[in-house]
């Protein structure tokens, strides 16, 4: 097998899998994830700020590196953190330094995050996974995960079927598929636009209201100065920022900001 090995700084896995940004991360041990992504899979292991993934390094630079956003310089975000006046964001920061935005699929971001709404990481979870394993290909070189399906790959008998645990989401997702199906050049058309224009697309889909749409511009296009704002956000700005959040200081960063800030309250909510 062949195995490639980085050091990556900023960078945690267990605090990305646990960040509510991505469902098909599975974790194999202490300090391993098995990731399917692309119509591929790796095992990703983490010894401090140094990873070994199962692949080459060819596999390396045409998919992982951009997937886990390397070129982006998460250091000069934390300096631009630490510099600052805001002291509940530095300490969301220290408790959060590892998460980054991963460069995802835009296609199944936007199912994952419909998929998402009024419902909890591991039925999210469970949801994606029976979708894959029901209608996607198996991934190059695996034996047992599957890619994510193509709009033209899911039949409407999915979204009949209550084992999926989709509930009021699949009416939904059966016409999102069917307009992705019937409008190919949709998601390369949403990948051009700026990220207001790619909002108001994203919004004349039935089942997607702002937050969702924010999550798939921040998630699935890295449009980085998107700001989902769901309960949890709402209730620390509500907390912490009474007289509003500095949105000019993180500009161009916001997105990210909002994850160290969000990651923070999922940890203490769980403590």
């Amino acid at each position: 097998m062949n195995m490639y090995k980085i050091r990556i700084d900023n960078f945690d896995l267990e605090q990305v899998a646990k960040s509510g940004q991505c469902f098909r991360w599975i974790k194999n041990g202490e300090n391993t994830y098995n990731i399917a992504a692309f119509g591929r899979e790796v095992d990703i292991t983490q010894n401090g700020n140094e990873f070994t993934l199962s692949c080459d390094e060819d596999e390396w630079n045409n998919i992982w590196k951009d997937y886990l956003d390397i070129d982006t310089d998460y250091g000069k975000i934390a300096k631009l953190i630490e510099e600052g006046d805001d002291e509940h964001l530095k300490e969301a920061y220290r408790l959060g330094f590892g998460v980054r935005i991963l460069k995802q699929d835009l296609w199944e971001i936007i199912v994952t995050f419909m998929i998402s709404q009024n419902n909890n990481i591991k039925r999210i979870t469970n949801s994606v996974e029976l979708l894959c394993s029901r209608c996607g290909r198996t991934l190059q070189g695996s034996m047992a995960r599957y890619d994510f399906p193509k709009p033209d790959e899911a039949g409407d008998e999915i979204f009949e079927d209550r084992n999926m645990g989709f509930g009021y989401r699949a009416a939904y997702l059966r016409e999102l598929f069917e307009f992705a199906r019937m409008t190919p050049d949709w998601l390369d058309n949403l990948k051009k636009m700026s990220y207001d224009e790619a909002m108001a697309e994203l919004l004349k889909r039935k089942g997607i209201g702002k937050k969702v749409a924010d999550c798939i511009c921040l998630f699935g296009l890295h449009h980085v100065d998107a700001f989902p704002i769901d309960t949890h956000v709402k209730q620390l700005l509500n907390e912490y920022y009474k007289d509003g959040f500095d949105f000019e200081r993180y500009k161009g960063v916001a997105g990210i900001i909002q994850q160290y800030l969000f990651y923070y309250e999922l940890i203490k909510e769980k403590k």
